[in-house]
């Protein structure tokens, strides 16, 4: 297992924070407006879960919780939203 690196944690973190902006749950911070873009937020989430995968068994237990959570809690929000 690899040792962690701090850069990892605020990737998944910033990437998880860019799907709530696409999935309108965070207001855009350039108008301050919550928009809605289910082709990036699906983008994001797929690069998280391709991640997921090529990493698995190379993360720090911290790690592996961290993007396992952010995908626990992106997946249902995407499918909520986009069967709205």
């Amino acid at each position: 297992m690899a040792d962690a690196d701090p850069r990892f944690n605020e990737f998944i973190l910033l990437q998880a924070q860019n799907a709530g902006l696409f999935l309108g749950q965070l207001p855009n911070p350039a108008n301050g407006e919550k928009q809605l873009n289910l082709r990036a937020a699906r983008s994001v989430i797929d690069s998280l879960e391709m991640l997921e995968a090529k990493t698995a068994g190379n993360l720090t237990e911290e790690e592996t919780r961290l993007l396992s959570t952010a995908l626990a809690n992106l997946r249902p929000l995407y499918d909520k939203v986009s069967n709205a």
